[in-house]
């Protein structure tokens, strides 16, 4: 039952810190731009030489 006292305190605060984090992403535009990365992966860009 001691054991429910460390891992209970510890697992909100993981769950906060996780959340933070994936509100700090939402803020600094992480999310802003979905298909860019993957239609950017398909052009076939030729090098100039």
């Amino acid at each position: 039952m001691t054991g429910l006292a460390f891992l209970i305190p510890i697992a909100l605060l993981m769950g906060a810190l996780g959340l933070a984090a994936f509100f700090w992403a939402m803020r600094s535009g992480q999310y802003d731009d979905m298909d860019g990365a993957a239609n950017r992966i398909l052009i076939d860009e030729e090098e100039s030489e």
